[in-house]
């Protein structure tokens, strides 16, 4: 497993408390934060899949 899909999902959980935290606040800032981390989150753990990806092609 890469470790990009490891930290993406840190990441998207981070993302996750984050907007919640700033929904409860009434804090658009961080809630607006928080859906971009999510969002970058997902990103990096669709590029760890890419890489499991080739490198699994490359080892067959």
């Amino acid at each position: 497993m890469d470790k990009d899909r490891i930290k993406g999902a840190a990441k998207q959980a981070k993302g996750s408390v984050k907007e919640a935290v700033g929904k409860a606040t009434g804090s658009r800032q961080t809630s607006t934060e928080g859906k971009a981390e999510k969002a970058t989150g997902k990103a990096q753990g669709e590029a760890g899949k890419a890489k499991d990806a080739v490198r699994a092609a490359v080892k067959k």
